[in-house]
């Protein structure tokens, strides 16, 4: 309906449209100002009368639990389940003391998900090691009670010839010390200057990237801390300066410096990695990390970006939804331009915030 009256209005009854629909909203929030006072949970039941603000969270948030449960946390080439209830083990196997006994409750359904997963043959190979390694080392550690037998015997009858093929002894996905990372020569002043170099650009050569260097800084980007390591996003990359500005210019923020634009990834959470609605929000907090580490890493090899802000909004989301072929429970979160910079091009100032302004202290 709006994308049929945007097509059908002249732009002066447009224009009085927006202001009466301004007006209104005005008078609602009003309106629900006081009620909200004395009756909150009423109040949200009469704005979700008049607003579909939130409809569309709650239908991908309903249709990605439907899709958890109907495939039990297993996708085409990763599974949400086996990801997070392996990354609950190595936390265990981390605590420090290190009980006898941990996980008894969720070891069953960890090890018959493994099991699902190397039998359909389509799981990525280095998660299965990942989750092979790290049940041997936890079926090592533990108090074999009724549980953890069952879970056991399940676990020594599953077929590992695939196994055999990824693991050796020097080379196990399992905790290590803290004192077994790499050293790094990067200071202080190195991570600033890489920092205060990260500008977000929005004037770009007109000259191809590489795969190969956009690669490199995705692999960089999945390095980044994720709730219970299970990722829950894609990167849609067009890598295309004849196309890439028809992607860009649906975030609405892109008006005059969209046409210029050779690359863009949108970043896209996936709500069938949680069997909950309260996990919601996990999907644009693990993404936001993995934007930031895409950008730095972006970067170093010598190309600059743009985070792209994505509103929440019908007609985008439908338009995105389709020209990225997207499921109910996938919802866009941001889009972020790349290419190398234009340096006769404008960049703005952007003061940041104080210490002072940020930081609150809680005694």
């Amino acid at each position: 309906m709006k994308t049929l009256l945007r097509k059908l209005l002249p732009s002066n009854a447009k224009q009085r449209l927006r202001i009466f629909l301004v007006a209104v909203d005005e008078f609602l929030l009003t309106l629900l100002s006081y009620l909200f006072e004395y009756f909150p949970r009423g109040c949200t039941w009469l704005y979700s009368l008049v607003s579909r603000d939130f409809m569309r969270e709650q239908q991908a948030v309903l249709s990605g639990r439907l899709a958890y449960r109907n495939k039990e946390g297993i996708q085409a080439v990763s599974s949400a389940l086996l990801r997070r209830n392996i990354h609950r083990l190595e936390k265990g196997l981390c605590m420090r003391p290190r009980r006898d006994v941990f996980a008894a409750d969720f070891i069953l359904d960890t090890v018959e998900c493994f099991s699902t997963c190397i039998d359909n043959k389509r799981v990525e190979s280095n998660e299965l090691k990942w989750a092979f390694d790290v049940l041997n080392a936890y079926f090592e550690a533990v108090t074999h009670i009724d549980n953890i037998a069952k879970a056991n015997a399940i676990f020594m009858t599953i077929d590992k010839s695939l196994m055999d093929s990824l693991s050796t002894p020097n080379n196990r996905f399992i905790p290590y010390q803290q004192k077994s990372l790499i050293d790094t020569d990067i200071t202080t002043a190195n991570f600033r200057d890489l920092c205060i170099r990260r500008r977000s650009v929005r004037w770009f050569k007109d000259q191809p990237i590489a795969d190969e260097k956009l690669n490199e800084a995705m692999s960089i980007a999945l390095l980044a801390p994720s709730a219970c390591n299970r990722q829950p996003f894609r990167f849609h990359v067009c890598n295309d300066k004849n196309t890439a500005p028809d992607i860009a210019r649906m975030a609405g923020g892109t008006a005059g410096f969209a046409e210029n634009i050779p690359c863009v990834i949108t970043i896209v959470g996936d709500l069938s990695a949680y069997p909950m609605s309260r996990d919601r929000h996990v999907i644009y907090i693990d993404a936001a990390l993995a934007a930031m580490q895409l950008m730095l890493a972006l970067e170093t090899l010598g190309l600059s970006s743009c985070p792209i802000n994505w509103p929440d909004l019908d007609v985008p989301e439908q338009k995105m939804a389709s020209r990225l072929r997207l499921s109910d429970f996938e919802r866009p979160i941001m889009l972020v331009a790349i290419g190398y910079a234009d340096p006769q091009g404008m960049i703005p100032y952007s003061q940041k915030k104080s210490i002072n302004v940020i930081r609150t202290d809680v005694s």
